[in-house]
């Protein structure tokens, strides 16, 4: 597999995935899909066996933790600072190779981080970030929040992350409890509003997924207990819900690649069968999904296609899980004028797979038939 960095170049008579019957000639100039036409048929001079190609957008990751090297943070911590920085460039290399083009990192990397590690380590993954955290040590009323708000500002990141409530370090039985209060939940989304910053929730479920929708953010993450009735106004709010599914699957298991204890397993195993129920909630109301994989350690960066295989057991065709990944989540980033489609004018980030993407059987035959990953131009 090879990544390009493409300013030009040019398919005669490729396949765009999703498109059946049909072969287009495309070229890229400056970084973005200068033409996208279908070919003249050629009947009489079919393609050499082996020699197909297929064209993908590049896939969009809106959930990942580029900057966390450890599932427990405090073994980050034991790391030296040179270290830290290195894994991180490898999870960057990784999350490009498997298909990603962009990545919203939830949590913990800094603009200026992601910057850096682009172009010092020549890994041009592009990076939206929510910096850090607002979680329960910021339970501490408004003006507090106000304070911390503004420091997130300063960093330039785009987002705001909302921990509403706990996860797998939760006990079950308080899993769902709000960890703001519902002033200060509002609060956090109008401030971030105003200073023209997107928001993203962190919660299980509960009230905070009705706090979420009254409130206007932008997306919901995970929401394994989403009522029926709240997956039909987020679809009528048109609030994202970006489930990362797979990783409470792959927590799930205690033997592994994160093989964490059984308490948490357990929890964990819990949350991946209610999750399959949002799924259903969520698709039959038209909820509008992102693709999110909530990776945070070496072990699972550049398996992110996971999601995809998820997405599909749970109900999604694969269709939706592809769309989850493209135009649905440059819709969600506010990009979907130039980003998550083969379609000229857009930013020329693609994959190029020697397989049909949507006909393989999962995600390790997918990952296997990427020829290249292609980054074109610079957002403005």
């Amino acid at each position: 597999m090879t990544q390009v960095k493409s300013e030009e170049q040019s398919f005669k008579h490729i396949s765009i995935a999703g498109i059946e019957g049909k072969r287009f000639d495309i070229s890229i100039q400056n970084g973005r899909f200068a033409s996208v036409t279908e070919s003249v048929t050629q009947n009489d001079n079919p393609s050499p066996p082996g020699t197909d190609l297929w064209i993908s957008p590049g896939v969009i990751d809106l959930h990942t933790h580029l900057a966390w090297t450890d599932f427990d943070h405090a073994d980050q911590l034991k790391r030296d600072s040179h270290e830290v920085e290195v894994m991180q460039a490898q999870a960057f290399a990784a999350t490009l190779r498997t298909g990603v083009t962009t990545a919203r990192d939830a949590g913990g990397m800094l603009p200026s981080t992601a910057r850096h590690l682009a172009q010092h380590y020549q890994h041009p993954l592009r990076v939206e970030t929510s910096s850090e955290m607002l979680g329960a040590a910021d339970a501490r009323g408004v003006k507090h929040l106000e304070q911390r708000l503004n420091g997130i500002f300063d960093t330039g990141a785009g987002w705001i992350k909302i921990m509403a409530t706990g996860g797998l370090g939760a006990p079950t039985e308080q899993v769902l409890d709000p960890v703001f209060s519902e002033e200060e939940f509002a609060f956090i989304v109008r401030h971030a509003h105003d200073h023209h910053k997107k928001v993203l929730v962190h919660t299980w479920g509960g009230v905070t997924i009705d706090w979420s929708i009254q409130a206007g953010v932008e997306s919901v993450e995970h929401g394994m207990f989403l009522s029926e009735d709240q997956a039909g106004r987020l679809a009528q709010s048109r609030t994202a819900f970006v489930p990362t599914t797979s990783i409470y699957r792959i927590a799930a298991d205690p033997k592994g690649v994160l093989a964490l204890p059984t308490v948490i397993s357990d929890r964990a195993a819990r949350a991946a069968e209610a999750h399959s129920i949002a799924i259903g909630y969520a698709k039959r109301a038209g909820v509008l999904f992102g693709f999110g994989t909530d990776y945070a350690t070496p072990s699972l960066h550049g398996y992110n296609l996971q999601e995809l295989d998820t997405l599909i057991d749970y109900g999604l065709t694969r269709a939706e899980a592809w769309q989850s990944a493209t135009t649905n989540a440059a819709e969600i980033l506010g990009s979907a004028n130039e980003l998550g489609q083969i379609a000229e004018g857009y930013i020329a980030d693609a994959i190029i797979f020697n397989d049909d993407p949507y006909q393989t059987k999962n995600a390790d035959q997918l990952r296997e038939s990427i020829v290249s990953v292609i980054i074109g131009a610079q957002k403005p």
